[in-house]
């Protein structure tokens, strides 16, 4: 567990589900003094705990285990890598379950590319309502109402100001905005026992606002507490923003989420879009959503060192992708066909005319999308779907999809070159081609002749771009029949 507080929840929960087995549950975190902590290790290293919870106390060199067999890591955006590669050290046979609502860039990405396997929970609790999010501008009304409207319903509040030096001052502030309002502080700079305490009266409901630092950001389950405020929201990061608005709703009440700013000026761009971004995605399951946009906008971070975001600028990212993918459907068995990239010179200009989609970002996406087609099934899909969004394809997009059409056909049958040279169009050929001499000798007339070993040619009309074009793919859909049949 990444903190105290999380850890002493899970520990309650745990003996709470466990009660009726014969299971020894028991936790190390700086809640305990130093003479339990031993007890509770020494108990661990003879094998008489079944279950130990902890913070990253847990990866102190003391901790001895003595058949380790599953490790469970919750809120794993909190961890570092070289804290989970620690672990892992620990025994060399050891399942590992990591839980996260919005894990880190590198974590997900291992998961998307099938290094690690992945399961996502969409269903939400029954009951769960999706969380009312504000952007608003910090004055005292906008403080009092929030806080009123969850007193008068009988809730408590969470009240985040992450710095520790003006935790003080911010207290007096809403005590002055609201005189009836009961508070408690709550920061990583208490005495353990303090803070024990101060959490101990909120969870009793001797207090109705809990002024806090992002201490509570992880994993804290409070059912009567549904309104949270977060002030400088514009300070924090998007996950970190979606993991604190997570503290509240936990139960079948509408709960709200209000993100105090200084002012739309007083915030950076960036600021802004992760802001708006959380209010867009305020529907119940949005994290792993957010944690792609995360993704995307962070990077991916490296695959086999420790950093857990930054771009992979060497080799691009799509690349990088592919190359992955490939080496681990090899290492599970699987058979990777090589790809064949086709330089294509057709003398044809095929695109998408802005006045066919005039959105510049869904035009960008369509390109994308194309050059991530792999199959003519997956290009018809694609053509109908155009068809049906933006209307009647122009024959510019038409002569884009056409040449799209047989670069796929070229790249099955690793044909390098597909270039036009007057009345011919040449396709060189590579010598790892899968297609069938037979086939082609059967196919030699007076259209599709040899040029050499590893070229042929194929005569067209100038009866238009069309029709040469569909000469073409005439020839190379039936060379790669065969290959489809076996």
């Amino acid at each position: 567990m990444p903190t105290t507080i999380l850890a002493q929840q899970h520990l309650n929960t745990f003996r709470e589900r466990f009660h009726m087995y014969p299971v020894s549950i028991d936790m190390v975190s700086r809640f305990r003094t130093a003479r339990e902590q031993k007890e509770v290790l020494r108990r661990l290293k003879e094998g008489k705990l079944d279950i130990i919870i902890g913070t990253h106390r847990l990866l102190s060199k003391d901790v001895q285990f003595q058949n380790l067999g599953l490790m469970i890591i919750d809120e794993e955006q909190r961890f570092g890598v070289k804290h989970k590669e620690q672990l892992k050290k620990l025994r060399a046979s050891l399942d590992i379950l990591t839980l996260s609502a919005t894990p880190i860039p590198r974590t997900l990405h291992f998961s998307l590319m099938g290094v690690r396997d992945l399961s996502v929970i969409e269903t939400p609790p029954s009951d769960r309502l999706a969380i009312k999010t504000y952007i608003r501008k910090f004055d005292d009304k906008t403080i009092r109402d929030a806080i009123m409207r969850e007193m008068d319903r009988g809730g408590q509040i969470f009240f985040v100001h992450n710095k520790v030096h003006s935790i003080h001052s911010m207290a007096a502030l809403i005590k002055k905005i609201v005189p009836e309002v009961r508070i408690g502080i709550a920061h990583g700079q208490l005495q353990e026992r303090m803070l024990e305490k101060v959490m101990k009266q909120f969870i009793d409901k001797e207090i109705d606002l809990l002024l806090c630092t992002s201490i509570v950001e992880s994993g804290l389950d409070i059912p009567s507490a549904n309104t949270i405020i977060i002030n400088r929201a514009d300070q924090f990061g998007l996950a970190q923003l979606y993991q604190l608005r997570g503290r509240v709703g936990r139960y079948k009440h509408q709960a709200y989420a209000y993100m105090l700013i200084p002012g739309t000026m007083a915030v950076s761009e960036d600021a802004r879009k992760r802001l708006m971004a959380l209010e867009e995605m305020s529907d119940l399951g949005a994290g792993f959503q957010l944690a792609a946009r995360d993704m995307e906008i962070r990077g991916t971070g490296n695959m086999l060192g420790k950093n857990q975001s930054g771009h992979i600028s060497t080799v691009g990212f799509d690349l990088y992708c592919k190359l992955l993918e490939e080496t681990i459907r090899e290492s599970q068995g699987q058979k990777v066909e090589e790809k064949v990239e086709t330089e294509m010179d057709f003398q044809i200009r095929g695109y998408i005319p802005k006045d066919y989609i005039p959105d510049l970002n869904q035009r960008l996406e369509s390109y994308q999308r194309l050059q991530l087609v792999g199959d003519l099934h997956g290009l018809e899909a694609f053509r109908k779907e155009l068809n049906d969004r933006f209307g009647a394809i122009p024959s510019e997009t038409e002569k884009l999809l056409a040449l799209m059409e047989v670069k796929i056909l070229c790249q099955r049958l690793h044909i390098t070159k597909a270039q036009r040279s007057g009345e011919y169009v040449y396709l060189k050929i590579a010598s790892t081609t899968p297609m069938k001499s037979e086939t082609l000798a059967a196919l030699l007339d007076l259209r599709l002749s040899l040029v050499s070993e590893y070229e042929i040619r194929v005569k067209v009309d100038n009866a238009g771009w069309k029709k040469d074009i569909e000469r073409v793919t005439d020839y190379l859909r039936q060379l790669v029949r065969p290959l489809d049949e076996e």
